[in-house]
């Protein structure tokens, strides 16, 4: 995504005097900006528009094969575990999964970043609940990272930067032009409350079926409350955070920032 008042690539020739030793008697290019910083995070996000403007969930956490990549091991992991009660096979199988749906993408040559992320979170996971000896501690990783966004995207409200603005105005053509609007700034805050609602649910719920060593029912609550519920949460925040459409003197319908469309 590019800032939408900044021109990409005007890299400046250093034969006309205006490169870095012209401009800067320091000789160091200037770092990125918070702008540039939250426009890249945005473009790697996957967050993704269909062709009517609104936002296309199953895209956006993967596809059916990324929905599968993130419910298959941990399903698999339960299911076994239930049922021969040994947690070494269950681990192997678990990474198995995961390792074979990476394989696939490498060999589809399709971007392995998810899957490759997956891989080594289950083997992570595993290696946990190996050390520990308790099933249960394979889903332990899980709670610190859900923890850590949680934290991260409360303080990203605070500082008047809130995650669903960073994601959403970017597919929305809005940059982040939305934070000199304190009603879209307000908007993408609610948004991103509703993102940490579903992270905090998750917590909720599972940590005590974790404390309670109930394998069975937390697994069936981790798959149930992973992706699925996440991209319901990031459904409800897009509707949230819509522009509002407003009628100009003219007679004509605009929207509250950026000439974006009401479906945005």
């Amino acid at each position: 995504m590019s800032h939408p008042t900044d021109e990409p690539g005007a890299v400046p020739d250093p034969a006309d005097g205006a490169g870095p030793a012209a401009g800067n008697q320091g000789g160091r290019q200037p770092g990125p900006t918070a702008a540039e910083l939250a426009t890249q995070y945005a473009a790697r996000s996957g967050v993704r528009r269909d062709d009517d403007g609104r936002i296309d969930v199953l895209s956006s956490i993967g596809g059916v094969q990324g929905l599968a990549e993130s419910i298959a091991p941990g399903l698999v992991f339960t299911v076994l575990f239930t049922f021969t009660m040994d947690l070494r096979i269950s681990l192997i199988a678990a990474l198995a999964v995961s390792a074979v749906f990476t394989a696939i993408r490498l060999v589809s040559r399709t971007p392995v970043t998810q899957a490759l992320a997956g891989l080594v979170g289950v083997a992570f996971c595993a290696f946990v609940a190996l050390r520990t000896g308790n099933a249960e501690d394979f889903f332990l990783p899980g709670f610190f990272i859900n923890g850590a966004y949680i934290v991260a995207m409360a303080a990203s409200v605070l500082f008047r930067w809130p995650f669903a603005g960073l994601i959403f105005g970017f597919i929305r053509n809005e940059g982040v032009e939305w934070r000199r609007d304190p009603a879209r700034v307000r908007a993408y805050s609610t948004a991103t409350w509703i993102i940490v609602s579903v992270l905090a649910l998750r917590l909720v719920v599972q940590v005590p079926l974790y404390l309670a060593e109930n394998v069975a029912a937390l697994g069936s609550t981790r798959v149930a409350m992973g992706l699925p519920l996440y991209a319901l949460g990031l459904w409800l925040a897009w509707i949230v955070s819509r522009p509002r459409v407003r009628a100009d003197t003219s007679g004509s319908v605009g929207t509250g920032s950026g000439g974006i469309l009401p479906g945005s």
